[in-house]
């Protein structure tokens, strides 16, 4: 969130979050010229848009990627053994309005171990929801509300008063309350059943922000609402306290705050918050313990009477290590970015599937660039965004599109490697012969060992020299031998899609032998259900293709029905 970087006036729950724990990110391989290069970039882009922010009250780019990237900046300044940046920056100035009580923000607890371990031995414990908005101070005197002060650096802030009253959700006036009453609490924008697992954060802070730095008064005003999460000085019970803001006209914290004392308990509620729907975007929930210090000895710095934990995020920046190209069995160029390792919900992502070539040179990603990734169902990773590009950029040498396509590599070279390896998996799968316990280690060790060169070389591979390629052994050698032998009983239309005819398991099995497909006329394939022109032509020129039918020799010479007496 932008408040642990420069962006700390916005700070959420009246505080500057705990940024100290980085992600366990390994340094980039750069040589420290690079390393300075990228630095100096990524940190004048952060000021640029820290300016649009805090002066224009323009966000130029979400919450999640600029914190992301902060706290890339601050790996990138370890990594070359500079000091860390501090916050805040001159850029910023703290307001001249001082807080009659500083702003003590929140540790962010990493996971569950950690809420257990600040739960044990606490009473009087409370749970609310994390709101995601704008952190502000509200003073009333006499009733009267006298005073709104952004958070700035938590002891000064913005006079922001004008703006304040222009928002119709929070008092002009309160009955009931003491002739000074301080509260701290979050300016959010109102939303209708926002469910945050669906819909995330929809950047509803960076619109509040944006109203709240305008010069002029903007219609957003209206649409801001008020979740109250500290009173300074207020009664000890939370019970009491929250059922006094409530009269007060400040009810939200009455109707989300619930007393906890286990960590099954907090776990349950921020499950439930963070599915069910709400009037407010969220992005975790903060623990309370009722009781705190006076606010007299409040810093601006979190305090260990409270603490955040967050959900995890919908999106996580990564940066890009590698780009891999692979040729697929037709000849398709895939892409996959290699990306340094990161968790998201419960297991590590290290690459992503960017899809085919042309795709890749759409996004333009190449090593050193930083990503935006998410889950899709079953947890599949994607690319969302490049967010950032690298200062210093160097594009991989893909392959030559025009090389590979449905009627290259049947036989292995340097440069049909892949395809080649694919054709054998293809062949060797359920979909083609089905060879149980051959996989593509197992054909890759026999290409290592030169055993097979050509598609079908296997055939006549004896036991013992399938048990002499590297890591199969007497009894996998023997094993392997014999699905190999048992491969020779397949039907022809088997054969047909093993070999990698563009054809589907209904079409083959309308084929009876080699000799009728040599005696099929063009026009009789168009007669097939699913075959059109376009696809009644590819099928010919595959079975016309000179390395296909040196195929079909192969088979016709090793006897196999279909193919055998066919000259």
């Amino acid at each position: 969130m932008r408040k642990c970087g420069m962006r700390i006036g916005m700070a959420l729950l009246g505080g500057l979050m705990f940024c100290g724990v980085l992600r366990a990110e390994s340094c980039p391989a750069w040589r420290p010229e690079r390393l300075q290069l990228e630095i100096t970039t990524l940190k004048n882009q952060l000021e640029r848009w820290d300016v649009a922010y805090y002066q224009q009250g323009d966000s130029l780019i979400e919450d999640e990627v600029y914190d992301s990237l902060r706290q890339k900046l601050q790996l990138w300044h370890r990594c070359a053994g500079l000091e860390r940046v501090e916050e805040p920056s001159p850029l910023l100035p703290a307001g001249k309005t001082p807080h009659p009580v500083a702003h003590t923000g929140l540790h962010k607890l990493a996971d569950p171990v950690a809420v257990a371990q600040w739960l044990r031995g606490r009473s009087d414990v409370w749970v609310q929801p994390k709101v995601d908005g704008v952190a502000v101070t509200l003073v009333y005197r006499d009733g009267e509300l006298a005073a709104a002060v952004s958070r700035g650096n938590g002891l000064k802030g913005e006079d922001w008063l004008e703006k304040v009253r222009a928002i119709p959700s929070i008092p002009a006036a309160v009955k009931g309350a003491p002739s000074t009453l301080i509260l701290q609490g979050e300016l959010f924008l109102m939303v209708n059943d926002h469910q945050q697992k669906l819909h995330g954060g929809i950047n509803a802070r960076a619109r509040v922000a944006g109203a709240l730095m305008k010069n002029r008064l903007s219609p957003v005003l209206q649409q801001i609402g008020l979740f109250v999460w500290a009173w300074p000085d207020g009664p000890q019970e939370m019970t009491e306290r929250l059922q006094q803001l409530a009269a007060m006209g400040f009810p939200l914290a009455l109707a989300y705050s619930q007393s906890v004392s286990s960590l099954e308990d907090v776990r349950q509620w921020r499950e439930r918050w963070y599915r069910e729907a709400l009037p407010f975007v969220t992005d975790g929930v903060v623990i309370h313990q009722a009781r705190s210090p006076s606010g007299h000895y409040w810093q601006a710095k979190p305090g260990d009477w409270a603490v955040a934990w967050k959900y995890p995020p919908v999106r996580q920046i990564a940066r890009v290590n590698d780009v891999e190209f692979s040729v697929g069995r037709t000849g398709k160029i895939a892409v996959v970015l290699r990306l340094a390792p990161l968790r998201m919900d419960d297991k590590w992502v290290s690459r992503v599937n960017l899809g085919s070539l042309p795709r890749w040179r759409q996004w333009a990603v190449v090593p050193g660039d930083q990503v935006a990734i998410s889950l899709m169902g079953h947890g599949i990773p994607r690319l969302d965004k490049v967010v950032w590009r690298a200062a210093e950029r160097v594009e991989p040498e893909a392959p030559a599109a025009d090389r590979y396509h449905a009627l290259s590599c049947f036989s292995w070279l340097p440069e049909c490697r892949q395809q080649f390896l694919a054709r054998l998996v293809w062949l060797g799968g359920p979909q083609g012969l089905g060879l149980h316990g051959v996989s593509e280690s197992t054909w890759q060790a026999l290409i290592d060992r030169g055993l097979v060169r050509h598609l079908l070389d296997w055939l006549v591979l004896t036991p013992e020299q399938l048990m002499s390629a590297p890591g199969m052994g007497d009894k996998r050698g023997r094993s392997i031998h014999r699905q190999f032998q048992l491969a020779r009983q397949q039907p022809f239309a088997r054969w047909l899609i093993a070999l990698g005819a563009p054809l589907n398991p209904q079409q083959a099995r309308a084929l009876k032998n080699w000799h009728q497909v040599q005696q099929l006329p063009a026009g009789e394939w168009r007669k097939m259900t699913g075959i059109g022109a376009k696809k009644a032509e590819q099928i010919a020129g595959f079975l016309r293709h000179p390395p296909f039918l040196a195929l079909v020799n192969t088979l016709e010479e090793q006897e196999i029905a279909g193919f055998a007496g066919t000259r």
